[in-house]
């Protein structure tokens, strides 16, 4: 039955809210007509319901929303932000009154997750919808969000005033951590202020706001002064004091209310504890870690023997800080994991082993002096430890200590770490037991007066894995995945994973993982690996890999010598090194291939980098060079350094001429002078001090005639090829591939096509064959073939634009080349 409204209620009552007599509950208009779909409620029920039941107020939700009520306007935002808006019809129901404390809570949940506000009312148009101020920052409004809760008035004599409260940070920022010790006391010191007047109970979450960090605590315990009559450290004010007040001698409150006299503790966690309670410290271990044995083996040596755990030889210095350098996902975390893991087994009976880790992003402060204070802070705690041994551990240090001072702070606190780095390694005996680690992929950004002798003087480079090293890391990822790769697949994979860096194989290996799970939950299979490889590319090259080409010799017509040129040079010492050493020889350094415009060049290197599987680094001339002074010769440095980085590889100049142009032997303007420097840095580059080991340079040109002659010589580019107009054969082959695809009718002669494009290059045989397949759909888009008058179209249309003057030019640099 419909419920009935109550005749104990005013008039206006009656319009808004009505009460159900099986229920005995009071819901609004609104509800009335789908209540009796859930008369009667259930006292368990999950249902969205908003009712009124025995001065208990449930509804879904809470929102945060300002309201501009004349009595608040001389209040206290902290007030206002510590109370509950709910409408005056519910007030009246549920018997509250103006700033009485209620219970917030979800209906499921315990008191501990519940927040503790005074009532305030709002018009009676908005029901059983609660709403808080929008400057009150809690987290828990968020989880609060569509879920059924439970509004309740606070019984008499359940709250008491805290003598002290213990917390516990469990969070900051999103990440498990701890704060400095000085971050730790200001926190305390605040809280004071920001919980006055508040209520929580054991359990109890809080949410803070700590210089644009989130922190979240919880309550451990609490104390309060009805525990300890002789308290007289604490003056309590009246209002205090009767409200401490209660009949009832066996009363134990549930709830307590924060004041100034309330002592607040942060729990301080030991670093014995910290590797105990943080499973990612022990996770990795050195056999977890392929490819970087004999780094492992130099990191451990150097820190046993700064910890103590090995004993030296008298008068011996011992180094107290090692930097591992080298590109991001190389593997330098992965070894300070498994340092950890090494000092926990080495101090494992003794249990004296602490490791102590260093977020250089939460050192930093916008008051002046607190992030140096935060930096000594650390090291500090680390020196108390004594004489137990500790292991630091600061990445990415280049942020703390960086070669350009931008402005005053960094200055400072670079200056900072310094003084530490010479007081760790001063011989202070509260440092002979502490080894610092740390990490930098950006070496060169990094202060080098860090790099000197006596403070970071021990560096390790982790560059980018072999293909010996990438097979052991697959090793390592596989040996706790169902596979069925064998040994020589593992290695052939590893020959192609040019560039890849462990974080990158790791990622292939889980997408192939990942392939295989979702067809069958199988074991992974070679072929899953090449089929994740299209997707996931190595961060070594990600500057500038270009896309696979996906050109092979079979789509090029024609060009034999120069297909069997390029092999010699790049396939060859690749796949059979042994000969090439047995024999004495080098591989070709370089080779220039000129020639016409339209004869394959470009399409040619496209194959050459599909058929090899090298890194291939694809160089635009003009793009080189830059307005700013030094900015051109650092870009091609930039290029050499990659491909030294990925090597083996292959460095194509198109338009080779553009950089490597002729100099001029008087005066220059700044542009010319700009290009002698870029040529100056090119040679220097390729046949320079530093040797370029597994790098092949291929370059393209239309004018031979303009590259410099110091570019030409032997150990530059060492294969000059000529790249001439396609001869019949060659025109054969080339109509053979851009026909293949096209239906052609009967009268189609390619024999005669060949002899009607001499001259030709193979660019304007591809437009022939283009321009004769546009003529036909433009007779008629139901065509179904080509037939030869379209043909005779396009070769009336295209015409040869290689001139008898250019080939002259090609011909006599070709003999004296």
């Amino acid at each position: 039955m419909p419920p009935k409204s109550s005749n104990k209620k005013s008039t206006a009552k009656a319009a808004t809210w009505y009460h159900c007599e099986i229920c005995d509950v009071h819901i609004t208009s609104k509800d009335r007509e789908t209540h009796e779909k859930y008369c009667p409620i259930k006292a368990d029920s999950t249902e969205p319901l908003e009712y009124i039941h025995q001065n208990k107020l449930y509804t879904v939700g809470v929102e945060k929303r300002s309201f501009n009520i004349e009595q608040l306007q001389d209040v206290s935002t902290k007030y206002v932000n510590n109370l509950v808006f709910i409408s005056e019809g519910a007030m009246k129901l549920t018997n509250l009154y103006i700033g009485q404390r209620v219970l917030i809570r979800p209906v499921d949940a315990s008191e501990s997750l519940g927040l503790v506000r005074l009532v305030w009312p709002i018009p009676e148009r908005f029901l059983t919808t609660i709403f808080v101020s929008e400057g009150d920052y809690n987290d828990h409004w968020s989880e609060f969000r569509e879920k059924n809760l439970k509004i309740t008035a606070l019984p008499e004599g359940c709250v008491s005033v805290a003598k002290s409260v213990i917390l516990r940070l469990i969070q900051v920022s999103g990440e498990t951590t701890e704060l400095v010790e000085a971050q730790v006391k200001e926190v305390e010191r605040l809280l004071k202020f920001e919980l006055k007047k508040l209520i929580f109970t054991k359990d109890s979450r809080i949410f803070m706001d700590f210089f644009n960090k989130k922190l979240s605590l919880q309550v451990v315990s609490w104390r309060s002064f009805l525990e300890d009559p002789c308290a007289k450290d604490v003056d309590l004010s009246l209002t205090e004091t009767f409200e401490n007040l209660t009949l009832k001698s066996d009363a134990t409150p549930k709830f307590f209310e924060v004041t100034l006299g309330t002592k607040i503790n942060i729990e301080r966690t030991k670093s014995s504890e910290i590797k105990e309670s943080s499973p990612q410290m022990t996770s990795i271990n050195k056999m977890d870690i392929g490819g970087l044995d004999n780094q492992i083996k130099i990191v451990e040596e150097a820190m046993d023997i700064a910890l103590g755990l090995k004993n030296v030889p008298a008068g011996v210095k011992v180094s107290r800080a090692l930097l591992l350098h080298g590109p991001t996902g190389c593997g330098k975390s992965l070894i300070c994991e498994a340092m950890c893991s090494i000092i926990q087994e080495k101090t494992a009976k003794s249990d004296s082993g602490n490791i102590m880790r260093i977020n250089t992003s939460e050192l930093f402060s916008k008051f002046l002096g607190e992030t140096e204070k935060n930096l000594k802070a650390n090291f500090d705690k680390a020196f108390e430890n004594y004489p137990q041994p500790t292991l630091l551990i600061i990445e990415d240090v280049h942020n703390l200590c960086p070669k350009y001072e931008t402005n005053e702070m960094t200055k400072r606190v670079g200056a900072a770490f310094l003084n530490i780095l010479d007081m760790l390694n001063g011989g202070k005996d509260e440092a002979q037991r502490t080894f610092l680690l740390a990490t930098t992929s950006q070496i060169e950004t990094l202060n080098p007066n860090a790099r000197r002798c006596g403070r970071l003087d021990s560096e390790i480079e982790i560059g980018v894995p072999t293909p010996k090293q990438r097979s052991a890391i697959i090793h390592c990822l596989l040996r706790k995945i169902v596979h069925t790769l064998s040994l020589d697949d593992i290695n052939a994979v590893a020959q192609v994973l040019h560039g890849f860096v462990g974080a990158d194989i790791a990622n292939l290996i889980y997408a192939a993982a990942l392939r295989a799970m979702k067809d069958g939950n199988r074991a992974v299979n070679v072929n899953d690996v090449h089929a994740s490889l299209t997707h996931i590319k190595p961060s070594a090259m990600r500057e500038v890999l270009i896309e696979n080409p996906n050109v092979h010799w079979s789509d090029i017509g024609g060009q034999a010598d120069l297909k069997l040129k390029l092999k010699q040079a790049i396939e060859w010492p690749l796949l059979h090194p042994e000969k090439f050493e047995r024999l004495g020889l080098k591989p070709p350094r370089g080779i220039l291939m000129f020639g016409p415009p339209g004869c394959s060049k470009t399409m040619i290197a496209k194959a050459l980098a599909t058929e090899s599987q090298l890194n291939f680094l694809s160089i635009k001339g003009p793009e080189l060079f830059s307005m700013w002074v030094g900015e051109s010769e650092r870009a091609v440095r930039e290029v050499f350094r990659k491909a030294r980085q990925v090597s083996p590889s292959i460095v194509f100049f198109d338009e080779i001429d553009a950089i490597g142009g002729e100099r001029s032997d008087g005066g220059s303007s700044s542009g010319t002078s700009v290009k002698e420097r870029v040529l100056t840095q090119l040679l220097t580059e390729i046949d320079g001090v530093e040797a370029l080991e597994n790098v092949t340079i291929v370059a393209a040109t239309n004018r031979p005639d303009m590259i410099d002659k110091a570019l030409l010589r032997p150990g530059r580019f060492d294969r000059i090829v000529y790249v001439g107009l396609p001869n019949a054969e060659a025109r054969q082959e080339i109509f053979r591939i851009k026909l293949l695809p096209m239906p052609l009718a009967d009268d189609v002669d390619i024999n005669l096509l060949v002899q009607r494009t001499e001259g030709y290059s193979g660019a304007e045989i591809q437009a022939v064959c283009q321009e004769a397949a546009l003529k036909c759909l433009e007779d008629s888009f139901d065509a179904e073939s080509v037939n030869w008058t379209h043909f005779e179209f396009a070769l009336n249309a295209v015409q040869p634009r290689t001139s008898p003057e250019l080939l002259a030019l090609y011909d006599e640099y070709n003999k004296q080349s």
